[in-house]
């Protein structure tokens, strides 16, 4: 039998994901994290980009989050994200969108814009461009 590890991943707004995974793969601060079942304990805060949950079965469900932390304990990954989506439902025309408005307002000199703010959001469309890309590539 495959041992698994619990797995809730939650935004401000619900619950995206609760269930047994054989591991997690997620973007820490530091970089991409593997997890699998009884890790050692930490917490990291987590950029934006994809979340990987491999189910039993060695299917993997993808899932975009714009940041947060994730809280790792032996028996269980919990991920706080400020926003989780599944990658499936990721609107592409809205991130096309707000790539294009990001990048719009880099390149706006006038210094009336918070430049870290649209960097920010320039980051966040690109991940959830990467993340769709990516699930399409898998074929899902």
């Amino acid at each position: 039998m495959t041992m698994t590890i619990h797995v809730d991943i939650v935004s401000a707004e619900k619950e995206i994901f609760s269930g047994l995974a054989e591991m997690v793969f997620a973007p820490a601060e530091m970089g991409e994290v593997g997890i699998a079942p009884r890790h050692a304990p930490f917490i990291t805060r987590l950029n934006p980009g994809e979340v990987r949950v491999k189910v039993s079965g060695g299917e993997s469900q993808p899932f975009f989050v714009s940041g947060g932390m994730m809280e790792v304990q032996p028996h269980l990954v919990t991920i706080l994200a400020d926003t989780a989506i599944r990658a499936k439902d990721i609107d592409e025309a809205a991130a096309l969108e707000a790539k294009a408005r990001a990048e719009e307002s880099l390149a706006d000199k006038s210094g009336k814009i918070d430049y870290a703010k649209a960097q920010a959001e320039l980051i966040e469309a690109i991940m959830q461009l990467r993340t769709l890309e990516r699930l399409r590539k898998r074929g899902g």
